[in-house]
C-alpha cells in the first residue's frame, strides 16, 4: 500500500494555487449592459411589438385574398376508374375519366397547377425514412444496407431504382388541360419542367454517370407500384429523366401534413392564354392511376395564382394578427396594473 505522504507537498514547496487568474474574464470584471425596465419601455415595447404584428398580419391576408383559385375534386367524378385501381392486378389497364368546370372570369397572370391529396399521411417516421440520398446522387451503392427495405430489392436480387416507400408511391396521374372555346377544343399549353427547386435539381438530386440513362441505370428495375422504369419518367424530354424528373423531385419533398399539394404544371403564356385562363369552359382530361380509396383519400386539382406572399394560405397572416393582438392586449392589462397600483401607492402616501 502507497504511503499518502508521498502526495503531500514537501517541506519548503509552495501550494498550487486554484484561484482563477487575475484577468477581466476569469474574473468576470467584463463590461456589461443591464436594462432598466421602466413602465414607459415595457410598455412601449409591447405596443410597437403589437402594431407591428397586426400591419404585417393584415398585408399577409389580403395578400392572400388575392390569389385567385379554383379547385376540382376528381374522386367521385372518376369514380369506375377509382373501382378498376382497387384491384391491384389492373395495374397495367389505362382508364381515363373527364371532368368538366367553368372560369366565371378571367385568370390573369402566371397560372400554377397543383394536384392534392387528402388523408395520405407523408409524415409516418418509417415512410419519410425509407430513401437512400446516396442512390439519389448517383452513387453505386449497397442500398441493402440503407432504410429502404422492404423497398430495396426483389427477391432475385434486383435492386429497385429507386428505392423506398417514398419513390415507390410517388403520385403518377396525368392530368391535361382543355379549353372549349366556341365549337373548338384547345390544349392549354403547360410546363413540365422548372417546377423544383434550383438545390434539388442541382445539389440533392444527380443521375449516375453513362453515356445514356438507359445504360446508367443498366442491373437495376422499377419500383413494384412503377408503370414505367426511372429512365423513361418523361419520354419527351430526355433531360427530365432518371433521379432529375421534376415531378419526382417534388414528389420526394414529403408534406408535415395529412392534406397537401404539390406543384404538378405551369401554364405557359402563349397564344390564346398570353394573359392567362380566359374566363369559359375547361375539361380535365385525366389518366386515373393513383388509388386512393383503401386510405379513404380524396384527390383534387387547383389551379391558382401567386403573389409576394405565395400562395392562398392565410395562416401566416392570421398567427400575425394573433400575436399582435395578444401583445396589445398585454400592454393594455399592464397599463391598467400600473394604474391601478399607482392610485393605490398615492392614496396611502396621503394618509
Amino acid at each position: 500500500m502507497k504511503n499518502k505522504t508521498n502526495f503531500l507537498p514537501k517541506e519548503g514547496e509552495a501550494h498550487p494555487s486554484r484561484c482563477p487568474d487575475n484577468s477581466a474574464f476569469k474574473q468576470q470584471r467584463l463590461p456589461a449592459w443591464k436594462p432598466q425596465l421602466t413602465i414607459a419601455s415595457v410598455l412601449s415595447s409591447f405596443f410597437l411589438t403589437g402594431a407591428f404584428c397586426l400591419a404585417v398580419g393584415v398585408c399577409l391576408v389580403l395578400s392572400a385574398n388575392s390569389v385567385r383559385e379554383i379547385q376540382v375534386d376528381y374522386s367521385d367524378k372518376c369514380s369506375d376508374c377509382s373501382k378498376l385501381r382497387e384491384n391491384s392486378s389492373n395495374w397495367n389497364k389505362e382508364c381515363h375519366c373527364s371532368v368538366n368546370f367553368t372560369l366565371k372570369e378571367d385568370i390573369l397572370g402566371d397560372v400554377f397547377m397543383y394536384y392534392g391529396l387528402q388523408n395520405f399521411y407523408q409524415n409516418h417516421r418509417r415512410y419519410v425514412m425509407s430513401r437512400s440520398d446516396a442512390q439519389l446522387l448517383g452513387r453505386n451503392i449497397n442500398i441493402q444496407r440503407s432504410y429502404c427495405a422492404p423497398f430495396s430489392t426483389y427477391r432475385n436480387g434486383t435492386p429497385m431504382a429507386p428505392c423506398g416507400a417514398i419513390a415507390n408511391s410517388m403520385f403518377n396521374d396525368t392530368i391535361d388541360l382543355f379549353y372549349n372555346r366556341n365549337s373548338s377544343v384547345i390544349e392549354v399549353p403547360l410546363l413540365k419542367t422548372g417546377n423544383s427547386w434550383w438545390t434539388d435539381k442541382n445539389v440533392k438530386f444527380r443521375n449516375p454517370e453513362s453515356y445514356n440513362l438507359s445504360s446508367a441505370f443498366a442491373g437495376t428495375a422499377r419500383p413494384p407500384y412503377w408503370q414505367k422504369p426511372v429512365y423513361l419518367l418523361d419520354e419527351k424530354d430526355e433531360r427530365n429523366n432518371g433521379y432529375v424528373n421534376d415531378d419526382f423531385i417534388i414528389w420526394m419533398r414529403v408534406s408535415a401534413f395529412a392534406t397537401f399539394r404539390n406543384l404538378y404544371r405551369r401554364v405557359r403564356r402563349i397564344r390564346h392564354f398570353a394573359d392567362g385562363l380566359p374566363a369559359g369552359n375547361y375539361t380535365f382530361r385525366i389518366s386515373y392511376n393513383f388509388p386512393v380509396t383503401r386510405f379513404k383519400g380524396r384527390k383534387h386539382v387547383i389551379l391558382s395564382t401567386v403573389v409576394w406572399s405565395g400562395g392562398s394560405n392565410p395562416f401566416l397572416g392570421i398567427a400575425y394578427l394573433v400575436s399582435g393582438t395578444a401583445a396589445t392586449l398585454t400592454g393594455f392589462v399592464i397599463t391598467g396594473i400600473h394604474l391601478k397600483l399607482r392610485k393605490k401607492k398615492t392614496y396611502f402616501q396621503k394618509q
